[in-house]
């Protein structure tokens, strides 16, 4: 019997915390022995720009680490495929080590797959075993779109790469960062798979998961654990039995030097970030100042970069107060740690009055709400801001710019896109035109503004 282990990593977020246990796990488990052959894949979002030096290096040093384990081939996620500029994600992998798998994403265009990405990939075992990879990440037209992409619905795509290599492969394994529904969807639709390595969803199969003869796997999130499929063969390259597990990455062998490893990792992109000077601010902008307020100032950067008359913002987003002085990428990071982009929208003066009744019917509720997920890196929503819209909490009325709202006239904002994403303000996606602003996220854009309502001077540089 031949035996195939398949080491699988996923949804890492830049949780480098994890990186040094995983690494040497990795290590360990890819040492095989006569008739075994080891296979070490990643499914995508092992970058997030919550980390300084994930958002120092555009991801680059992310990559930098895969290579430290010899993946045979990743996919990406969406954190890399939208946390980046289109310009940033073409030259992302450009010193890796391992190819990229990825089927169904496009140049928009072009029309074509993006030079960094490979169609699939085929790896021949010493006793001649051909296991086929193939890859999708999930796909958001909404945000892949602007950003320069074309990404595309799996079941448009992998009918006919599963056809094309039907006859060249064995064992077929899809490294998916689709969903856990999706998953098991293909699972059903495309029994040709053998293996779908699951993620995106953070769902973890402690055991695997089957459907029909399709085995399922995934391995949570964070680098909270690492998978293995194990495959066993028989001599005509079928395979006899598939079995998923998962190991945890905190009863995984811990080092004393693995602290300072983690500490470097954060102290070198911070240092990285610093260096890079962005404003001069004659005194300290605080969140909930009234005279001096950061949030009122991110306000209007945020009208600017929309070029509209109104903005909304919740108070949660901003993790700090930003100081009086030199105010550098760092700062903003640290203040600002997002990966989220900016909204316009469109929509009738009569949505616009539905819109912010829902804003003030959800407001005690959200005021102390934690948020988790969609571009959030916080820990609650906080207050509902506005500029360019007034709301008297006595006859319930809503104005724009001090004036009656027309119910039948357009009116725009600028938001930013985690508004769309969370459930409590329907009135955005239902009834709003939404353009999405790219590439810049929240503090580039306060960055931009600060840079040229407060520059820095000769001597301030110094």
């Amino acid at each position: 019997m031949e035996e195939i282990r398949i080491l699988h990593t996923n949804d890492l977020h830049s949780h480098l915390e994890n990186w040094p246990k995983i690494r040497r796990f990795l290590h360990e488990r890819q040492q095989v022995t006569k008739n075994q052959t080891a296979i070490t894949v990643d499914l995508g979002d092992f970058c997030d720009r919550w980390h300084p030096l994930t958002e120092a290096t555009n991801g680059k040093a992310n990559i930098q680490l895969m290579n430290q384990v010899s993946y045979d081939a990743v996919t990406i996620g969406n954190n890399e495929g939208i946390g980046n500029a289109k310009s940033e994600l073409n030259h992302l992998y450009d010193k890796a080590n391992f190819p990229v798998i990825l089927d169904n994403l496009f140049d928009k265009g072009t029309l074509q797959p993006p030079d960094w990405a490979k169609e699939y990939k085929i790896v021949t075992t010493p006793l001649g075993t051909k296991v086929g990879l193939i890859g999708a990440t999930a796909p958001f037209p909404l945000t892949y779109t602007p950003n320069g992409w074309d990404a595309r619905n799996w079941a448009d795509i992998l009918p006919n790469i599963i056809q094309f290599l039907q006859t060249k492969v064995d064992v077929l394994v899809l490294l998916s960062h689709l969903g856990i529904n999706d998953d098991q969807l293909i699972a059903k639709e495309l029994p040709e798979i053998d293996v779908i390595l699951g993620s995106h969803t953070h769902h973890l199969f402690v055991k695997g998961k089957k459907i029909g003869e399709t085995l399922l796997a995934a391995a949570g999130k964070f680098g909270e654990y690492v998978g293995e499929v194990s495959l066993s063969l028989n001599e005509q390259h079928q395979i006899e039995s598939a079995r998923a597990n998962t190991f945890a990455t905190k009863e995984m062998l811990h080092y004393p030097e693995d602290e300072e490893e983690i500490f470097q990792y954060i102290d070198k992109g911070q240092k990285l970030l610093q260096e890079k000077k962005v404003a001069w601010l004659p005194y300290e902008l605080g969140i909930f100042d009234q005279e001096r307020s950061l949030v009122d100032e991110t306000l209007e950067a945020v009208k600017k970069r929309g070029e509209t008359q109104a903005a909304i913002l919740n108070t949660g987003l901003f993790l700090d107060d930003l100081s009086a002085g030199v105010v550098n990428q760092g700062d903003l990071h640290s203040i600002l740690p997002h990966p989220m982009h900016m909204i316009r929208v469109t929509l009738k003066g009569a949505d616009v009055i539905r819109m912010v009744l829902e804003m003030e019917k959800n407001r005690h509720f959200l005021r102390n709400f934690p948020v988790r997920g969609m571009g959030f890196r916080g820990k609650i929503f906080g207050e509902i801001a506005y500029s360019g819209i007034q709301y008297d909490a006595t006859n319930h009325s809503v104005k724009w710019m001090n004036q009656p709202i027309d119910s039948n006239k357009l009116y725009r904002f600028t938001t930013v896109d985690h508004f769309m994403f969370i459930p409590f303000f329907p009135t955005i996606e239902i009834a709003g035109q939404v353009e999405f602003l790219f590439p810049e996220f929240i503090r580039t854009v306060l960055g931009d503004y600060l840079t040229q309502k407060y520059p820095l001077s000769l001597e301030n540089r110094l």
